[in-house]
């Protein structure tokens, strides 16, 4: 039987189509019962002796697929309808249905519903297309009832109009949490979406409390009213930043106000979650807020019996608004408060549950608040029915909705990680929070790589796009104990690691100098090529070569000639004002058998480090150049805006604190006065300077704060000196050239006019579309169309973005894990630096360790002494002026890790007095 509907559509250019669509509809379409005898069983699934099959509605897969993932929910019929339903709504969710339905082991069946000749329905004038969706799906449920008498087929669906009308036409239908409850299978309970109690807009349903109960929270302008008002100039939108360290107080960065707005509590925040878009309205002037001359006394939205022991936590990060460089107190801010929100960045967070919240539900069942990891996500409050099974264990939850009613949003349970404090568990954690994938990859994937063991065959050396360059001295210089070793100075696995002595492919960048380090451009080559390395380096080692002025061999003399090349050319980007920064980089020597770290200290940044750092820097600038002119509307680049004015104003105020001036109007003046920027008295002055002058510069993101403890520099050097800014949440962020004015190609810390990432394809993926927009440029191959399309080439570059700033983030978090499990069962007392000065604290920074804390001056039960801040010379003074402390001053803390519930360990900071510090070698 034929079918054929037309309608009319317009296209992007404004063109009007008539669409003809045909549909064929068929009688031998199965069932999808393996025991059936009237249907065809090759793609049957269902499991023929089973007394019940499920049909679930778009309705149960948008919300509830938590629960249809579970291992005890089978023989469940898809209907066509319904898979293409999700698809056009939630295509994360649509991947997760079809990968139920293509899984062996699960017994999800799609059931072509629009093609079969007994189920397909016209849509009825007046009829919504989403209700002749649900009839459809009816429909198919009694087309099931006739075929298969012997089997009881249940509805799935909590929509209550879809309900009704299955009900009155004789269906057997069931709400997702009825059919949980039957199962009496506590864990698959815990993971519906129920209903909430309040019926905002945000709801999706549910009952309105008593009106005794006012609303906490304002109801959310509609799109429409949003829209109107951002016309007007009345609402700004921008990205809400909460501050994890006290979560009542938040900021969003409005482009159209030109500051960030300030939100002194979770009133004005107005259900809004860390990294949700938002609309908001500013408060009149006189309104406006000052900000807090205090250190956040105990976490506002997590008060424990232990907290504000009298030692500090983590601090926020340095460069956060509130909590970073200098003193903070009598400027006003901007403030005001969100109206609506545009889009939700609701994820699944990890964290643990609080149980002093527990409240008694029916049965077994109980409610309970969830701490989540990342303390700038509110508590969730869930119900669970697991609660002696889930009190000590990490778990991961979702937030299904925020009533008004609600001080708190409401969630779900999804799985269990682990036991909370086991290392494995808590590597699971960070990786839940960071999204990081770890599945392995597809057999498709797989299936590109040639088999193991390789070995590069004569006839790929030999074809005369690829240069033979194993005739020329090559060798590589990494840090101890890398595995993907893909630096090579001429220029993860067996396949690309460069080995000693054996022949790799490559794609090689060539050029000719003068002996001042200057490229002459009409001889650089980019090539294909195959190498073969004399020697796999470590920097010590190839520093000890250079050294070494008896060592005349080969590399050792080639080694000391490059460095000499590179450090003119260093000078030369010096003098075009590229930034020397800082940050604060540690390395951990583990034990061999646990894993785990034994010490802990500053990673040592060699002369080799800065010779490989320019040959990679010079290769990256080239090939940037290259790209670009092949491609001017396509090519992968890598970007720096120049900071502005406001984000510096943290550090120009603690440098003048201590009579430090520093020039911002360009990076060449910031250079040379940071270069100018010493202290006799204190030899690390000058890398606190720097370190904090890469905060300013890096505070304004839109992607959330980083942990404080910093990460080991496991990789080789790249992107700026010890790969700073790249450490320290840079907003260096890849794009697409033909969606950026040439200005916006810049590289402000580089002081280079392109840039972009060439050198490491075997761990960034950025380096791979590179290669493949070089090979193309010099004729080797045709750009697939997904790089030939701006829209496309801005996806990827978004997509580079978001995981770039997830592994950064990941790293810090693995650092801090790391230093958590170092201090576990030590007291060590050591030298600190103060970074920000409050009335009752400091937050100070530990350069050993690269550690940065809150530390009060008056611990809890202690009688609290009055200190006075005063802001233009950033210290605090006590009443009798015999104690004081200034931002840069050096002081001495003892470092410690406390067990506080329900987040777990903790690393605490209290200060100490200069005597008490252990004398070395005593």
């Amino acid at each position: 039987m034929l079918k054929s509907n037309s309608f009319v559509r317009k296209t992007k250019k404004g063109k009007v189509l008539k669409v003809v669509r045909e549909r064929y509809l068929r009688d031998d379409i199965g069932c999808g019962d393996i025991q059936c005898t009237k249907c065809d069983s090759t793609l049957a699934k269902l499991n023929g002796s089973s007394t019940q099959y499920l049909i679930i509605d778009t309705n149960i897969v948008l919300h509830q697929m938590d629960m249809l993932e579970h291992c005890s929910v089978n023989d469940v019929i898809v209907p066509s309808v319904v898979r293409e339903e999700v698809k056009k709504r939630n295509l994360s969710l649509y991947n997760r249905l079809r990968t139920l339905c293509t899984c062996e082991t699960r017994r999800f069946y799609v059931f072509s519903n629009e093609f079969h000749q007994e189920t397909y329905v016209e849509q009825e004038q007046g009829e919504s297309i989403n209700d002749r969706n649900d009839r459809a799906i009816r429909v198919a449920c009694r087309w099931y009832q006739r075929h298969l008498p012997d089997k009881q087929i249940l509805l799935l669906t909590n929509d209550a109009d879809n309900m009704k009308k299955a009900k009155q036409e004789g269906l057997q239908v069931q709400t997702a949490l009825a059919f949980a409850a039957e199962q009496n299978i506590s864990e698959l309970l815990d993971l519906v979406v129920r209903p909430s109690d309040g019926d905002d807009d945000e709801t999706g349903g549910g009952e309105r409390p008593s009106k005794r109960r006012p609303p906490i929270y304002k109801d959310h302008k509609s799109l429409t009213e949003l829209q109107l008002g951002m016309r007007e100039g009345r609402y700004h939108q921008g990205t809400l930043r909460v501050n994890r360290y006290d979560p009542s107080r938040a900021a969003v960065s409005c482009e159209s106000v030109g500051f960030d707005v300030y939100l002194k509590d979770h009133i004005d925040m107005n259900r809004g979650v860390d990294g949700d878009r938002v609309v908001l309205e500013l408060y009149p002037e006189e309104q406006w807020v000052t900000e807090e001359t205090r250190l956040p006394t105990e976490e506002t939205d997590l008060v424990t019996e232990d907290e504000n022991t009298g030692v500090a936590e983590l601090a926020p990060d340095a460069g956060e608004e509130g909590y970073g460089i200098g003193a903070a107190g009598g400027t006003r801010r901007v403030t005001g408060y969100v109206v609506g929100i545009v889009k939700r960045a609701w994820r699944p967070y990890s964290g643990s549950l609080d149980l002093k919240s527990v409240r008694g539900g029916k049965a077994a069942t109980v409610d309970v608040l969830f701490c989540a990891h990342n303390r700038s996500i509110p508590r969730v409050k869930i119900r669970t029915r697991q609660l002696e099974t889930l009190k000590d264990q990490r778990i991961v939850v979702v937030i299904d909705s925020w009533s008004v009613f609600s001080r708190w949003p409401e969630g779900h349970y999804t799985k269990t990680l682990g036991k909370g404090g086991d290392k494995q568990t808590e590597t699971e954690v960070l990786l839940v929070e960071n999204d990081i994938k770890t599945q392995p990859f597809s057999e498709a994937v797989y299936a590109c790589l040639p088999p193991l063991p390789w070995d590069l065959a004569a006839e790929e050396a030999k074809k005369p796009e690829r240069a033979d360059l194993r005739h020329i001295l090559v060798c590589s210089v990494d840090p101890p104990g890398c595995t993907d070793i893909d630096d090579a100075l001429h220029c993860t696995t067996d396949l690309c690691s460069l080995r000693s002595n054996v022949d790799r492919l490559a794609f090689s960048v060539l050029w000719e100098m003068t002996p001042e380090g200057d490229v002459l451009p009409e001889k650089t080559r980019y090539t294909k090529s195959v190498i073969r390395s004399s020697a796999a380096l470590t920097y010590a080692e190839a520093q000890a070569r250079i050294d070494d002025e008896r060592l005349l061999d080969d590399i050792s003399v080639s080694l000391r000639r490059m460095l000499m090349l590179t450090k003119k050319i260093r000078a030369k980007r010096m003098a075009a004002g590229a930034l020397t920064l800082a940050s604060p980089e540690v390395k951990f020597q583990v034990d061999t058998e646990t894993h785990n770290p034994t010490d802990v200290g500053v990673y040592q940044i060699r002369e080799t480090n800065q010779m490989v750092e320019e040959m990679m820097l010079l290769a990256n600038c080239t090939v940037a150049a290259k790209i670009l002119d092949s491609f001017p509307l396509w090519a992968v680049l890598r970007r720096h805006p120049t900071p502005s004015p406001q984000m510096f104003e943290p550090i120009l105020r603690a440098a003048a604190a201590v009579d430090v001036q520093l020039d911002t109007s360009s990076s060449k003046a910031l250079a040379d006065t940071l270069d100018l920027a010493e202290r006799p008295s204190d030899p690390y002055f000058n890398k606190m300077i720097r370190i904090l002058t890469t905060r300013c510069m890096t505070q304004a993101s839109a992607l959330p704060e980083a942990p404080l403890l910093h990460c080991p520099l496991m990789q080789r050097c790249g992107g700026l000196a010890s790969g700073t800014l790249e450490f320290s949440l840079s907003k260096a962020q890849y794009g697409c050239s033909g969606q950026m004015t040439t200005a916006e190609f810049h590289h402000y810390g580089l002081a280079a006019p392109l840039y972009t990432h060439f050198t490491s394809p075997i761990r960034r993926y950025a380096d791979v579309l590179v290669h493949r927009f070089l090979e193309a440029a010099i004729g080797l191959t045709r750009l697939p169309p997904v790089l030939t399309d701006k829209d496309s080439v801005k996806e990827l570059s978004d997509q580079l973005n978001y995981r770039h700033h997830n592994a950064q983030m990941a790293g810090r978090a693995s650092t801090e894990l790391h230093t958590l499990i170092f201090f576990k069962d030590r007291v060590v007392t050591s030298d600190a630096r103060v970074i920000k000065v409050k009335e009752n604290g400091m937050v100070v920074f530990v350069p050993k360790f690269g550690i940065e804390a809150m530390v009060y001056l008056n611990p809890k039960g202690v009688e609290e002494k009055a200190f006075e801040l005063n802001m233009e010379t950033q210290k605090i003074t006590n009443a009798a002026e015999d104690l004081s402390y200034q931002i840069f001053d050096k002081v001495f803390v003892q470092i410690s890790v406390a067990e506080v519930p329900p987040h777990g360990r903790k690393l605490m900071l209290k200060l100490v007095e200069e005597s008490e510090v252990p004398v070395a070698g005593a």
